[in-house]
């Protein structure tokens, strides 16, 4: 092979090589997004699916089967958190399906914690219990992410909220309901103004709820992909 046709072929290779790292960047920046179209406004989330893969896939079920439209924020808490996505405007609650593996502790390991503007799964005390409530922070809810364990097995000492554990199976403490936290996967990318005036919106009692009802109700008008 001549100089100039090994020359023809390096460049090429050069240009194949280039598209195939623009066609992956391409794909890395089309991030998974949902608009709420709320009667406070819209506000836009982006999903994180390599990070809690199982998590976006029952949300993103949840925005398919049109479960959010028509659903109120239920719950505001003006320095916590807004929570919505599981009753009607007549606080009916919405039948839901099975719920989703707690993924909070693999959602933390990659970067993801409870800050304000982020997206996480709500749930009751048993970890393993998220359907289709969801919550946004509004403010730096560290306190809410699974607390990582310390390497061994046994685990030598671990600390938690003043209580100490010594020589404690690692199993134990992974498994241990008060650690697990909960889990984060998506964050506000547009509309974060809409959901500061959800959050400023004043509550009292309302429906089944004895505090924290907007006395005027968000609703939640639609949830749709963005395309």
């Amino acid at each position: 092979m001549n100089p100039k046709t090994m020359s023809m072929l390096a460049r090429t290779t050069l240009v194949a090589a280039a598209l195939v790292i623009a066609a992956v960047s391409t794909v890395a920046q089309a991030a998974t997004q949902v608009k709420f179209a709320t009667s406070a406004g819209d506000f836009v989330v982006e999903l994180y699916p390599e990070k809690a893969p199982r998590t976006v896939e029952n949300f993103l079920q949840y925005v398919k089967d049109k479960h959010y439209d028509g659903t109120i924020f239920h719950r505001v808490i003006s320095n916590f958190m807004i929570q919505g996505g599981g009753f009607d405007a007549n606080y009916q609650q919405k039948p839901t399906r099975a719920p989703v593996v707690h993924e909070g502790r693999q959602a933390r390991e990659q970067g993801l914690r409870n800050v304000a503007g982020t997206l996480a799964m709500a749930r009751t005390s048993d970890p393993q219990s998220a359907t289709a409530q969801f919550f946004i922070n509004v403010a730096d809810n560290r306190r809410l992410d699974p607390t990582p364990i310390p390497p061994g097995d046994p685990v030598p000492r671990f600390v938690y909220d003043g209580e100490v554990y010594e020589n404690t199976p690692r199993a134990e403490l992974l498994n241990a309901r008060k650690l697990f936290g909960y889990t984060v996967f998506g964050k506000v990318v547009s509309g974060m103004d809409v959901v500061n005036t959800i959050k400023a919106t004043p509550t009292g009692p309302g429906g089944p709820f004895g505090v924290d009802v907007p006395k005027t109700p968000i609703l939640i008008n639609s949830a749709t992909l963005v395309k």
